[in-house]
């Protein structure tokens, strides 16, 4: 796979159907797909623009996450064996309805059910996070590491149910992107993100962009994260075994 090909593509569509339309969406380029859950033309045409491209490269299923509101048995390639490319093109989409610059585009590339390569790509300011399976992760030519592991007390992390666990760390919030969630663990910004919702274009490629920065991530029930149709249970993911450990105990 030619990774720095991919890498453009993504950038150019990001700049072409993306950034446009970012503070310049009309009413009638947003709507609500489910409660709760919009999805704006941006969304929309950047799949269209991407999907094609990959398959270029590698011919297999896409997965992405506006096809599958479309057709949703689409995502039991995920359950087969061969090349499956999972695009997320707008992480973040109410963030980006919003005017606010934290969202991104997730794409990986899954086969035979595990995620080999995955690029986070954050189109502000023109950065894009790739890791492939046994290379490291990378943010144009530099190589990133997770934080050091540190006391409870000292930690920051991401959960959308505060619970117990806001009461142990230094800080907790939820911002909105599972793609800059991703992006700050892998460069050390925070320790720890733990996420209930797991649908594969979120997280096939941020959980091996993490893993391969040196970071901890599995499910609360101790099962390795897999990009499948149904995945069960909750995902958390920090520097070490250590903090994984001390975090899973505060978590329902």
């Amino acid at each position: 796979m030619d990774v720095a090909r991919v890498t453009a593509i993504i950038r150019e569509v990001a700049e072409a159907e993306i950034l446009p339309r970012f503070k310049n969406l009309r009413r009638d380029q947003i709507r609500e797909k489910k409660p709760n859950q919009l999805v704006t033309e941006a969304d929309t045409e950047a799949e269209r623009a991407l999907a094609p491209r990959l398959r270029e490269l590698a011919d297999g299923v896409v997965v992405g996450e506006e096809g599958v509101e479309s057709d949703p048995t689409v995502l039991s390639a995920l359950e087969r064996s061969g090349v499956v490319w999972v695009i997320d093109p707008v992480d973040g989409t109410a963030n980006f309805a919003n005017n606010n610059p934290r969202f991104a585009v997730i794409v990986a590339l899954v086969v035979d059910g595990i995620t080999q390569i995955g690029w986070i790509h954050d189109p502000v300011p023109n950065l894009t996070v790739v890791a492939e399976r046994g290379q490291g992760a990378w943010r144009d030519g530099t190589r990133l590491k997770v934080a050091a592991e540190v006391p409870l007390a000292q930690m920051t992390g991401s959960v959308k149910k505060r619970g117990r666990v806001a009461d142990q760390v230094l800080h907790v919030a939820r911002r909105g992107s599972a793609a800059h969630d991703y992006l700050d663990l892998a460069a050390g910004r925070q320790h720890f993100v733990h996420f209930r919702r797991l649908m594969p274009w979120d997280h096939a490629a941020g959980v091996l962009i993490h893993q391969e920065a040196g970071g901890s991530a599995r499910l609360l029930n101790g099962q390795d994260y897999r990009p499948v149709l149904n995945v069960e249970g909750q995902l958390l993911l920090t520097p070490g075994e250590k903090s994984w450990q001390d975090i899973a105990a505060l978590m329902d």
